[in-house]
C-alpha cells in the first residue's frame, strides 16, 4: 500500500474512532455536504465526528447545512454559502466557556440546550460581517447578507453593536436588528412568524437530502476500483467536490479492490437520498447503499 493510499485509509479510521475519548471543545454533529474547513493552508472536506481547531474556518457549499456542538453543550447551526470561523475557544479558569466567532457570509444559529443553559456561564462572541453579538442568551439567530447584517433574538439577550456605534442590549424575545450596508441600523422590531419560520429554515438540515451525522452506520460506495490509482483519482475528485470521501481496501473473489465510499449516514434514507443525489456527477455512476 503506498503512502498515500495509507493516509487516506488511516484518516477514515481516525474519523471512524471520534467520540471515543473526552468531548473536544467543538466538533462536526452533521454535514449536509459540500463542505470543507480551511485549516493551517489546506482545504479539507467537512466530516460528521471532526473535532474542530481554533482559526478553523468552515466554508458551506451550495445547498449545504453544518450542525456543529459546542463543548458546552450549545450548537451552532450554518447555512448554504457561509463563511465561519473559530478562534480562542476554551474553557477558562472561572469555569466560564469563552469564544470568538467570525460569521463572513451567510447564516447561522446559535442555540444552548436547556440543561446546559442553567449549568454553564459563557461568553462568546459572534463577528457578523460589521457587527458584533454578545451571546449570553440562548437562541440567536443572525446573517450576513450582501447587503446588510441581521441579529434575530428568539430567546434571551444579546449584546449588539455595529462599528463604533454605542452598543445596546436585545433582551425581548422574538425581535430582530437589521443594519444596511453603509445606512444607519434600523430599530429593533418584533419579528414576524412568517419571516421567522423562513430564516430558520436557512440554517436548519433537511430530513432526506443525505446529511451525514456523527455515529451514522450506513454507507454510500461510491466506486469500487481494482487499482490503488484509480481509487485514489476518485478519492481526491470527490474530496475536492466537498465530500469527506474514505478509501476501504478489501477483496472480493480473491482479488484486490479499492471500495471509495462516504460513511455516517445516520439511516437506510438518508443514504438512499445521499446515493441518489450524487449519481451521475463527480465519478459516481451507480452508487451502492451498504451497512
Amino acid at each position: 500500500m503506498n503512502r498515500t493510499l495509507l493516509n487516506a485509509v488511516c484518516a477514515a479510521a481516525a474519523l471512524a474512532s471520534c467520540g471515543a475519548y473526552a468531548a473536544p471543545l467543538a466538533m462536526v454533529e452533521a454535514v449536509q455536504a459540500p463542505a470543507w474547513v480551511q485549516r493551517d493552508g489546506s482545504r479539507i472536506p467537512l466530516a460528521a465526528g471532526m473535532e474542530l481547531r481554533d482559526r478553523d474556518e468552515i466554508r458551506t457549499g451550495e445547498k449545504s447545512k453544518v450542525l456543529l456542538r459546542m463543548g458546552e453543550g450549545s450548537s451552532v447551526k450554518l447555512g448554504e454559502n457561509a463563511r465561519f470561523a473559530l478562534d480562542s475557544v476554551q474553557i477558562r479558569k472561572d469555569k466560564v466557556f469563552a469564544a470568538a466567532m467570525r460569521m463572513a457570509e451567510g447564516a447561522f444559529r446559535f442555540t444552548t440546550r436547556a440543561l446546559a443553559r442553567y449549568r454553564v456561564k459563557r461568553d462568546i462572541n459572534i463577528n457578523i460581517a460589521q457587527v458584533t453579538a454578545g451571546i449570553r442568551g440562548t437562541d440567536v439567530w443572525g446573517k450576513a447578507a450582501a447587503d446588510r447584517d441581521i441579529v434575530c433574538l428568539i430567546e434571551g439577550k444579546v449584546e449588539v453593536q455595529r462599528g463604533t456605534d454605542k452598543p445596546f442590549t436585545m433582551d425581548q424575545p422574538l425581535s430582530f436588528y437589521i443594519a444596511p450596508r453603509d445606512k444607519p441600523p434600523l430599530p429593533v422590531a418584533p419579528v414576524p412568524p412568517e419571516q421567522l419560520r423562513q430564516w430558520a429554515t436557512e440554517t436548519e438540515i433537511e430530513p432526506g437530502k443525505g446529511a451525514t451525522r456523527a455515529g451514522g452506520k450506513w454507507k454510500v460506495v461510491l466506486a469500487s476500483e481494482a487499482t490503488q490509482q484509480a481509487a485514489l483519482a476518485m478519492y481526491d475528485k470527490v474530496r475536492a467536490a466537498g465530500y469527506a470521501a474514505q478509501i476501504l481496501p478489501t477483496r472480493i473473489n480473491d482479488k484486490p479492490v479499492y471500495l471509495v465510499r462516504l460513511s455516517q449516514l445516520p439511516s437506510k434514507e438518508e443514504a438512499s437520498a445521499l446515493a441518489d443525489a450524487l449519481r451521475g456527477r463527480i465519478g459516481a455512476i451507480e452508487p451502492m447503499v451498504t451497512r
